[in-house]
């Protein structure tokens, strides 16, 4: 196989806050080089930081984003620690628990709020996710939203071994490792990997030619196909051409792998909307302040 080069290795950026309940680094977004992470959107990162109890038995406020629009793509929630309960116009919802994935297709445009969960308020702790935004193509832009649950028992977990031992595993939740076919329903073909790799271990987790391919490290550190050292809290951009993408691990790491087909067409968003051309976005708050995409449910 021939392997991947490494065009980038970006740092996080300071973080900011989603509302007042997600502390994230915005690793990428649409609004720059779209056309070099395409299938993928945006990426925001809550790396793990501490949520102070908060008293909702007594009528406080859960920390959280109140409702707001999408249309033209898909969300996608992992949750590492802590709880997001969810709800949307399209009858979608529920809790977000530790381990689970939230794939929300907005399509051709729903309403929807995000909060810490009642349970997770009252007591506080650790909140640890990241929210990956998916485009969809032309074709689909304006398909039926949708609302794919993704419990933790239902993602299949593939062991990583060298030499019959095992050294890490991967969680599919999108695409196929090793024959294990990923919970969540794409629109175009990609890889989503939660993967783990013990300290001192080399993996091949090689990837097909053309595709976009980026490796988020949340914990440890890692070389890259034998040239480049990235660390916590970096993305690493690897090239469309080659496929293999071998990783040594320094110290026991948690990363994030994500590769797709790339959707070869124009890129146009703002803000909530991201659609093809700026009709569509004109159109998309049309619809939307006419109420066309429908109101959550109390």
């Amino acid at each position: 196989m021939t392997a991947k080069s490494i065009i980038r290795i970006d740092s996080a950026p300071p973080r900011h806050w989603v509302g007042d309940g997600f502390h994230v680094h915005s690793m990428f977004s649409y609004n720059q080089d779209a056309h070099l992470y395409s299938p993928f959107l945006m990426l925001d990162y809550g790396a793990p930081y501490r949520c102070e109890p908060r008293d909702v038995a007594s009528g406080a406020t859960p920390r959280g984003v109140g409702s707001h629009p999408h249309r033209g793509f898909e969300t996608v929630t992992i949750a590492y620690s802590g709880e997001v309960a969810h709800r949307d116009s399209s009858g979608g919802g529920g809790i977000i628990g530790v381990g689970d994935v939230q794939w929300m297709t907005a399509g051709s445009g729903l309403v929807h709020d995000e909060f810490h969960s009642p349970a997770f308020s009252q007591a506080g702790g650790e909140m640890h996710m990241v929210q990956l935004w998916v485009n969809l193509p032309a074709k689909d832009k304006m398909t039926k939203p949708g609302y794919q649950a993704i419990t933790q028992s239902s993602i299949p977990q593939a062991t990583l071994d060298v030499a019959s031992t095992r050294v890490g595993s991967v969680r599919v939740i999108a695409g196929e490792y090793a024959g294990n076919q990923g919970a969540a329903k794409t629109f175009t073909p990609m890889n989503v990997w939660d993967v783990r790799i013990a300290a001192g271990q080399t993996v091949s987790l090689p990837q097909p030619e053309g595709w976009t391919t980026l490796v988020l490290v949340q914990s440890g550190a890692v070389t890259v196909n034998g040239s480049r050292a990235a660390g916590s809290a970096q993305l690493v951009m690897l090239s469309r051409n080659g496929t293999d993408v071998s990783i040594t691990a320094s110290a026991d790491t948690q990363l994030l792998l994500l590769a797709g087909e790339p959707i070869n067409e124009p890129v146009v968003g703002y803000g909530p909307f991201v659609m093809n051309t700026e009709q569509e976005i004109r159109q998309a708050f049309v619809d939307f302040n006419a109420g066309k995409f429908g109101q959550i449910i109390e």
